[in-house]
């Protein structure tokens, strides 16, 4: 039997370490090619590691929120195929590996403890969907005599909508079941390995989850990408002093260009048309004639970035935030910026960035607009020194000025908000800067061509 190490992969040249969040397999379990055996986390991305190879897994290295390496042997997969890891000789020929006797020892506890696993496990629930359900969920509803039917009909909270442990445990508090028992004499814990910790039991690990007090209040424990952000909100207030510029913005030209030429954009490219790709070459543009807005302040010195990237905050259907980067914006044309504003935004609702898809920025706009409010203080997100918050456009009657005096109309407007640095960006420069985009989103042609 070979011994395959599942390792930590690259996920991107800035990517050095994760977390993990998860393990969606137990030691014991059967693992086909390419199913994900664990989630982990780099600062906002959550992705999968499957595994490369048939096989079951028998050892695991790091528990539940440990932070790995990038190479890192994460877990042994046990293979019914030779060695996958040994290196084979010169002459083309396998190397032979010679066992002492405590080696010889330890294959053969392996092995038995192997053995016992396969008669201890419970017989899997057989799913009439292409559902995936992890061997903790299925022991749960073998346990509570949850059939299949039943499990298909829980509806999911877990990444693709993935049956969780706390989605079935709350299945069977309502269903009137009783408190439910502990999977853990299920497990095969003669595979269990000093490296690892004996896992929880299910009910004190849902006490963690939420509680409620005598007084029925509701305790939900925040999630890791909720942590993160708070940590990263607080730090960055305490380092940057924040100062606001505000601006109004008329973009009726922008609209109505927009409303011309949306269909027939989506008849061509294949992409719908939204305001954000607009604003983001407006802001470009502006980052381009102000070089000291896309720079980041670091142990008392100014770096200055040659590639303009925009970061592009986004909501989460969860309630989290997540900031995809545009790279090189500013070399986008608008075509371009708008395939890869529907792109990131798409991937991001799904969970399906890659960890380099949030590296990078150097400048980050929010659209608070999305929400209703027309304008916003937002915090910098460090170590960058400015961003940019667009509000609803709103239409409201104006004061329009033309050579043959001035009259009311009725004009498409929305505010810019604008926060930044004051350690380094003085008020002279952090309003010029938001003018900038605001003279390109007044100046739009409405008889350009796309």
């Amino acid at each position: 039997m070979a011994k395959f190490e599942l390792k930590l992969p690259k996920m991107g040249e800035s990517v050095a370490e994760a977390t993990i969040t998860s393990w969606l397999k137990e030691v014991g379990d059967t693992i086909e090619m390419d199913d994900p055996v664990l989630e982990i986390a780099t600062d906002k991305v959550d992705s999968e590691v499957p595994s490369e190879v048939d096989g079951v897994l028998v050892e695991r290295f790091f528990n539940v929120d440990d932070i790995v390496q990038v190479g890192q042997v994460l877990a042994i997969i046990e293979t019914g195929d030779e060695d996958i890891n040994a290196n084979e000789n010169l002459n083309g020929e396998e190397s032979v590996e010679v066992l002492d006797d405590n080696e010889k020892a330890a294959v053969a506890e392996l092995e038995e403890a192997l053995s016992l696993a396969k008669e201890t496990v419970a017989p899997a629930l057989v799913s009439s969907s292409d559902r995936f359900y992890s061997p903790l969920v299925k022991n749960i509803a073998k346990a509570e005599g949850i059939s299949q039917a039943e499990l298909d009909s829980i509806a999911g909270t877990g990444k693709d909508a993935r049956v969780t442990k706390n989605d079935i445990l709350d299945y069977i508090k309502n269903k009137g079941a009783g408190q439910h028992t502990s999977t853990a004499k299920s497990e095969p814990s003669a595979l269990n390995t000093k490296h690892i910790e004996q896992p929880k039991t299910e009910e004190s690990k849902a006490k963690q989850q939420v509680a409620i007090s005598s007084s029925e209040e509701e305790i939900i424990q925040m999630s890791r990408m909720g942590k993160l952000i708070a940590h990263h909100m607080v730090e960055s207030i305490k380092t940057s002093a924040h100062v606001q510029s505000f601006i109004e913005a008329d973009v009726t030209n922008v609209w109505n260009w927009r409303k011309k030429v949306k269909d027939v954009f989506m008849k061509r490219e294949g992409e719908n048309l939204t305001f954000t790709p607009i604003f983001m070459e407006a802001i470009a543009k502006a980052l381009r004639d102000f070089p000291m807005m896309n720079i980041s302040f670091q142990d008392d010195k100014i770096i200055k970035k040659k590639n303009i990237n925009l970061g592009m905050a986004a909501a989460l259907p969860d309630g989290n935030l997540i900031v995809p980067v545009i790279k090189n914006a500013d070399q986008l044309n608008l075509v371009g910026m708008t395939k890869q504003v529907n792109d990131l935004a798409n991937r991001a609702r799904i969970g399906k960035l890659k960890p380099d898809d949030t590296q990078g920025g150097t400048y980050t706009v929010t659209n608070v607009g999305t929400f209703g409010s027309i304008m916003g203080t937002p915090i910098i997100n460090q170590p960058q020194v400015g961003i940019l918050a667009l509000g609803a456009i709103r239409k409201v009657p104006a004061v329009i000025e033309t050579p043959e005096g001035d009259f009311i109309g009725i004009r498409y407007k929305m505010y810019l908000s604008h926060s930044y640095d004051h350690r380094v960006v003085n008020g002279a420069l952090g309003g010029m800067f938001v003018k900038a985009v605001t003279d390109y989103l007044e100046a739009w042609d409405v008889n350009r061509e796309i």
